[in-house]
């Protein structure tokens, strides 16, 4: 059989390994090429392309961090978005997704060095609720479309409209409260004036006094 049989073990094997996620230090992101070792690594790293590459990015370093660091961002937000919509999940378990996929931007190239940061700033920048767990950092999208910020809107006018209401029963409930027990100080006024008259009238009485229709002793 030919050393480099393309159905040759080696050849197979080589193949099988390829197909699978490699380590992340040997993956250069300027040239979008993964290594399978630190060998391999080494020598893409030695090559005259490489060096073309890293030439490119020295000339403007700040532009090509931005850029990979808003295509990572924006690709944690699309799995976050449309397989978690508005849940809470972990933000471990969203980032295992995207580096299910071979072709992924790598977090090494962007300007966060680990996850707890990259989520730290989704919160600080209002694109997702940020929350730490046990079992680490929860992550929330915030959905800022036309259609929810309409909705949330609507929802709000409504549970304002609900609180006026209440206010407005309990407003009443405290008038009707207040004029109760004012009837009940004016009764209970009206009830110590008779008492006092009546008591008034029976020591008369017991004096041998009568009292006219205003209480006052008839001399």
């Amino acid at each position: 059989m030919a050393k480099h049989d393309f159905f040759s073990p080696k050849a197979v094997a080589n193949r099988i390994k390829a197909k699978g996620l490699q380590k992340l230090r040997w993956y250069c992101q300027m040239c979008e090429k993964q290594c399978r070792d630190e060998n391999g690594f080494k020598c893409h790293c030695a090559s005259e392309a490489h060096q073309r590459q890293m030439a490119i990015f020295a000339e403007n370093p700040d532009r090509y961090m931005e850029q990979f660091s808003q295509e990572f961002e924006d690709a944690f937000l699309s799995i976050l978005s449309r397989r978690y919509g508005t849940k809470k999940v972990l933000a471990n378990q969203v980032y295992q997704e995207i580096v299910s996929d071979r072709q992924h931007l790598h977090m090494n190239a962007t300007k966060w060095d680990t996850l707890t940061e990259f989520v730290m700033h989704l919160g600080r920048s209002g694109k997702c609720k940020v929350e730490e767990a046990e079992r680490g950092w929860l992550v929330e999208w915030v959905d800022t479309s036309p259609e929810a910020l309409a909705r949330r809107a609507a929802i709000q006018k409504k549970e304002r409209q609900e609180m006026d209401d209440e206010q407005r029963e309990r407003m009443l409930l405290n008038e009707q409260l207040a004029r109760m027990r004012k009837l009940k100080k004016e009764v209970s006024e009206e009830d110590s004036k008779q008492e006092t008259i009546d008591q008034d009238d029976q020591s008369s009485k017991a004096a041998g006094l009568d009292r006219d229709h205003t209480g006052q002793p008839i001399v």
